[in-house]
């Protein structure tokens, strides 16, 4: 099989466990984008969370962010696809938030927005390079919800995960963790699956040509979907159960390995 392109995750797959992006790694995607391999950062991660690591790849890729809910071009910011949750989707998700007491990260028009000035909020707000807007009421968002983020102990999150899908009766949202303190939601039109597929209708590229890597619960779909989902060797087990080949890794260059593997049929 000719794949064609290659969508990877950031954190515990691109990354290594000290948040790095390796020269090897780096290098190796270099040679594929040479190559003519069309190369796609895939994550929950805001815009402003990407654009670093983009400079320091040093190219102008098209990029999946916010779990797919926008695929936009790196250097024009050209937007190719969005969703944003429907208005009464995140009024329930605020107020049950709110009933419990949740530190809930808002994204909308790519700004940051929080019902808490904690130091999970500003933490948040630190590792996204983001500006935090402090707000009472979901009314003070102007724009419609891209993503909410809500932070709390793992423990808390799955106490009340049983609860939230009974109060959540919602056939329009998507619910899923990035990390174990992390639950995000998102229109049910969006996921890595679907940003990979509308990505992919741009390049006249088919599902069986692409390759997708990843190591967390939000990249099942993208796993699933890609003509050979590519596991971490550090991601869960019930991750590598649904994918196609466990690569490597990520303190062992697992990107690199995978992208040699089936773009250049050798091994680093």
């Amino acid at each position: 099989m000719t794949y064609k392109l290659i969508a990877v995750d950031i954190d515990g797959t691109l990354l290594n466990s000290k948040g790095e992006l390796t020269q090897t790694t780096k290098d190796k995607i270099l040679k594929a984008v040479d190559k003519g391999i069309v190369f796609t950062i895939s994550t929950g991660r805001p815009i402003q969370g990407v654009m670093p690591l983009v400079e320091k790849i040093g190219l102008d890729i098209p990029l999946i962010t916010y779990n797919g809910s926008m695929v936009l071009k790196a250097n024009t910011m050209e937007v190719l696809y969005s969703r944003t949750l429907e208005n009464s989707d995140s009024r329930q998700i605020y107020t049950i938030g709110e009933d419990w007491d949740i530190t809930m990260m808002i994204w909308s028009d790519n700004r940051l927005y929080s019902n808490k000035d904690n130091d999970k909020s500003n933490y948040y707000s630190e590792i996204t390079k983001t500006p935090l807007i402090l707000v009472n009421s979901l009314d003070e968002v102007s724009k419609g919800v891209t993503k909410f983020l809500w932070y709390e102990d793992e423990d808390k999150i799955k106490k009340f995960m049983p609860e939230l899908m009974e109060r959540l009766k919602s056939e329009t949202v998507s619910v899923h963790t990035s990390r174990p303190y992390f639950l995000e939601f998102v229109d049910r039109m969006a996921s890595k699956a679907i940003a990979i597929e509308k990505l992919s209708e741009v390049y006249d590229i088919k599902r069986e040509e692409v390759i997708a890597i990843g190591d967390s619960y939000n990249d099942i779909s993208m796993l699933e979907y890609a003509g050979m989902g590519v596991a971490m060797e550090n991601a869960p087990e019930d991750i590598k159960k649904i994918a196609d080949y466990i690569t490597k890794s990520c303190d062992e260059n697992g990107v690199a390995y995978a992208i040699d593997k089936f773009i250049f049929g050798g091994s680093i």
